[in-house]
């Protein structure tokens, strides 16, 4: 793999089990590449290592004034030059494209993963981890799986020059035999400390980063509070936290490095001391002394390899498992992780079939929006409405074994992604506004029913649309730019593009969270209206508190405790249903427990309301629900409902 040719068309399915199994599987996947760094290694090291014997043999040469010998010692010297260069910027550069190679990858998978879970994600991994895992982690994951081929060659070459050396000079090799394992793993002792140390550090790192992505994503609102000092003060101490914990583990680095220097020399020494001897004897010449002392000393270069692979471990594996966790994550609890990749065909369903039509039914709430229907649904928790979008979008919840949601008789979780999100689009609370021009932002998959000049007038975007010109050059709003997250526009702003975005794509069916939660009034009643002319015909459900939305809506459900606990049009459940008013109404517990206990089995001829501190004042024929709906409320304020004969 090149890196003229990234991205991969499939980067493939992790082994996201563990953090090592995780770099084990990114290694097994790019052979070609790691074997190409291998070969280049040997030959760079080997190339260094020839260096002593050409330079003893010289030596020797000059000492036995033999010219021959000299000429030979000189073109070794050269190869060794030519192997040295063309060794070190081959590995450089298949280093370097395994490291980009496997960053690659895990950047994809990551991707992947963010957009196969959806919202969903930020549920179970904060938004700064994720931030975290897809840019330093990366490139730490990336960096031990390069390293990985250069270490192998690197003791491949320790192994070799031993052996040559033992081979060449008998009594001086066994002394470099013996003692280059002791030097290669005399700082093993220290690694497990140093690890716990990186460990340590990389997890403040990434708690400093989640806090500092938070602050600058709620920056608004903390000006809005006088909050900015607070956060300020939080993150300064989360910086001295990983300042601290970084001196900790150089302090122990530095002590591995100390180390890897001290025992070599140490080693050099004895030998130095050793081959001084047998010089005096006779029993080595000095040419043999000076090749296995230059051996010795270039021995350092490919030990340093050593310490690398382990700081390389060290500093990965936390960053692998955060990797791996993420990858992990599955969209419905049936299925295990890792068991089928995003967008593979599962449950018999081919990828190209068309996206399924009918009914949606979420058999864990018992709701049922009938299919061309315009269903608002009502959750006393806004927590329960967004995680029920998110379930009618397909993404059943990680930690109950919920059902799945079904789409004309068909399980939404059980569709690959791309069949899912063309079937069910939902729109949450929160929608983000990429940067770019208005033109791009609208520049989405839609089915082309829908013009994007009736999805903005659906929309109301109107007044956004002149803020817009005004920043535009040649004053077309289309041209317009958006910020990131359209921070340079309101609340009420983003939400409406955001609203457009969606009708312009014109799902099967469309989820929409609080779609109007940031708006005044007039707009919202006018946008629900809008709404309901638009996708007249077309599935949509909206979840909302909003009586202007549920007013317009032809069925409304009202979600209790998890269940379904009224279905009926907005009037009646407002007349009827005393929870259901509480939600609407904004009612205190107090009231809906007096309008509860209040409730009593109305006979369709009169009823009498009462007041409960005097005799009665009012009575009124007919149906409840009939009266006029301003005097909805009016039980459980001083007042009471009673049967009357």
């Amino acid at each position: 793999m090149q890196i003229s040719d990234l991205p991969y068309a499939d980067p493939g399915v992790p082994d996201a089990r563990s953090g090592p199994r995780f770099l084990w599987w990114l290694g097994r996947n790019q052979p070609a590449g790691q074997l190409k760094s291998l070969a280049w290694g040997l030959l760079h090291f080997a190339a260094v290592m020839s260096l002593p014997f050409g330079v003893g043999l010289a030596v020797q040469a000059v000492v036995e004034r033999s010219g021959a010998r000299l000429a030979v010692a000189g073109l070794l010297l050269v190869l060794s030059g030519v192997g040295i260069a063309l060794g070190d910027t081959m590995l450089h550069r298949t280093a370097v494209t395994n490291w980009i190679t496997a960053a690659a990858r895990v950047q994809q998978l990551l991707a992947r993963r963010t957009a196969y879970l959806g919202a969903a994600l930020t549920r179970r991994v904060a938004a700064g981890e994720v931030v975290a895992v897809s840019t330093g982690d990366v490139e730490k994951i990336g960096w031990f799986v390069e390293a990985v081929s250069r270490f192998t060659a690197a003791a491949l070459t320790v192994v070799l020059v031993c052996v040559g050396l033992v081979l060449y000079q008998p009594d001086l090799g066994l002394v470099v035999a013996i003692g280059m394992p002791l030097v290669g793993l005399g700082v093993l002792p220290l690694l497990p400390r140093a690890t716990r140390l990186a460990d340590a550090q990389r997890e403040k790192a990434g708690k400093a980063t989640e806090l500092a992505s938070d602050t600058v994503a709620g920056l608004r609102v903390l000006r809005g509070i006088g909050g900015e000092d607070l956060f300020l003060d939080r993150y300064r101490r989360a910086s001295q936290d990983v300042r601290r914990a970084a001196v900790r583990s150089a302090r122990m680095w530095s002590l591995i490095t100390a180390v890897q220097v001290l025992l070599p020399g140490l080693l050099l020494i004895a030998v130095v001391w050793h081959g001084l001897g047998l010089v005096r004897d006779g029993r080595i010449t000095v040419g043999e002394l000076v090749t296995v002392y230059s051996a010795v000393m270039l021995l350092g270069y490919p030990l340093r390899h050593f310490e690398e692979i382990a700081m390389a471990y060290s500093f990965s594996r936390p960053s692998a498992k955060r990797a791996a966790r993420v990858l992990s994550l599955e969209r419905g609890t049936a299925e295990a992780p890792g068991s089928r990749a995003p967008g593979a065909a599962a449950g018999g369903t081919a990828s190209g079939a068309a996206a399924p039509t009918g009914d949606l039914c979420d058999p864990a709430t018992g709701l049922l929006a009938p299919e061309g229907c315009l269903t608002a649904v009502v959750c006393g928790d806004p927590d329960e409405a967004g995680r029920l979008a998110e379930r009618l979008g397909g993404h059943a919840a990680f930690d109950t074994p919920a059902p799945s949601v079904r789409l004309g008789g068909t399980q939404l979780d059980s569709l690959p992604l791309a069949a899912a999100r063309a079937a069910v689009l939902v729109q949450d609370k929160d929608p983000v506004l990429l940067s770019g021009t208005l033109r791009e932002l609208l520049d989405v998959p839609a089915s082309g029913k829908v013009s994007v000049a009736d999805a903005l007038t659906a929309a109301e975007c109107s007044d956004v649309l002149d803020a817009l010109a005004q920043n535009s050059v040649d004053d077309d709003p289309m041209e317009a730019p958006i910020t990131e997250r359209g921070r340079s526009l309101s609340g009420g702003q983003r939400q409406r593009l955001a609203l457009a975005r969606s009708l312009v794509t014109d799902p099967e069916v469309l989820v929409l969270d609080e779609p109007t939660s940031a708006v005044d009034s007039h707009t919202e009643a006018r946008i629900a209206d809008g709404l309901r002319a638009l996708r007249r015909g077309r599935t949509t459900v909206v979840c909302t508190s909003s009586p202007l939305l549920l007013d317009r809506a032809e069925r409304v459900a009202f979600v209790h405790e998890g269940e379904v606990a009224a279905v009926g049009v907005h009037r009646e459940l407002v007349h009827t249903h005393p929870r259901y008013r509480a939600v609407v109404t904004r009612e205190t517990d107090a009231e809906v427990t007096r309008d509860t206990d209040a409730e009593v089995t109305r006979d369709t001829d009169a009823v009498v309301i009462r007041d409960t501190d005097e005799e009665p004042q009012h009575r009124a024929g007919g149906e409840p629900g009939s009266g006029d709906p301003t005097q909805v409320g009016m039980a459980g304020r001083g007042l009471e409902i009673e049967e009357t004969a």
